[in-house]
């Protein structure tokens, strides 16, 4: 297990992480170029070594409610990537995170574009916006429902 110094170290190598000293000891570090409201990276590290890293906009971490994963038995590379990770989850928004154009062809030969954009699934007839979508399921429906399907 790392010790408290050890891993303040670590997370001291990410310069885009501001430090913010909380009660008891303890620190969290923020970072504060998020693109989401959530910018709290280092939660709560405690002298004792427990702490938190935010994994909310991440895949395959084990996290609380909260989208924090424990870190009080982490080894040094796995905090390295852990944080690392932690500010790329938060530096992308969700259509650069999973972009998606896609091209939808009916019998017609006429085609249509479905990409994933800020505010939601856009449809386009070259550059004349068809239709816009909540959902990536709202945008395939509509799709299908005028008879074009994905190439």
């Amino acid at each position: 297990m790392l010790t408290f110094e050890e891993k303040l170290n670590i997370i001291e190598e990410f310069p885009e992480l501001e430090k913010k000293e909380i009660s008891l000891g303890r620190v969290n570090y923020h970072y504060e170029e998020s693109v989401y409201d959530k910018k709290i990276v280092v939660y709560r590290l405690h002298p004792n070594g427990n702490g938190f890293v935010y994994a909310g906009e991440m895949e395959g971490y084990a996290t609380d409610d909260k989208g924090m994963v424990n870190i009080k038995e982490i080894s040094a590379d796995e905090l390295r990537t852990l944080i690392r990770e932690a500010i790329e989850s938060l530096s992308l928004s969700p259509a650069e995170k999973n972009p998606v154009m896609e091209e939808w062809l009916n019998d017609n030969d006429q085609s249509l574009v479905l990409m994933r954009e800020e505010d939601g699934f856009h449809v386009y007839a070259e550059e004349q916006l068809e239709g816009t979508f909540n959902s990536y399921e709202e945008a395939v429906n509509f799709l299908e429902q005028e008879g074009f399907s994905r190439l």
